[in-house]
């Protein structure tokens, strides 16, 4: 009798663990998602990133580098430091500047802020 209860012993311990401890079965492996999905969200990422920050700078660099290209002698601009005044000739990467009677200082093309409306040089110094 105790060999027969010994030899029934580890199949009652299985019933027991597999009470207390379910079997884990074999699951089916979760869909992978595909490749355009995964992509998605870098793509919209960028997308917004280039209508809202590449597109706009890239369209102020083109006005500004068409500004400088149609400046002409007797042209009043600001540099970018915010000197103002007249310009007094032009070279390929030099503008020559008179900021004052007689004060002429040489600046790069590139420095160019803005192009002012005729005479407010004039109305600067009166």
């Amino acid at each position: 009798m105790w060999g027969q209860l010994c030899h029934n012993m580890p199949m009652f311990l299985d019933k027991i663990l597999d009470v207390l401890i379910p079997p884990a079965f074999a699951q089916a492996a979760p869909e992978q998602p595909s490749v355009v999905a995964s992509f998605l969200p870098l793509i919209v990422i960028f997308a917004i990133f280039y209508f809202l920050l590449i597109r706009p700078q890239q369209k102020k660099q083109k006005e500004h580098q068409e500004m400088v290209d149609a400046l002409e002698v007797g042209a009043e601009i600001i540099t970018a430091g915010g000197v103002i005044g007249i310009i007094d000739s032009i070279s390929d990467d030099w503008i020559h500047l008179e900021i004052a009677e007689g004060t002429v200082i040489k600046v790069q093309r590139g420095t160019i802020g803005r192009l002012m409306p005729k005479g407010t040089y004039k109305n600067l110094k009166a």
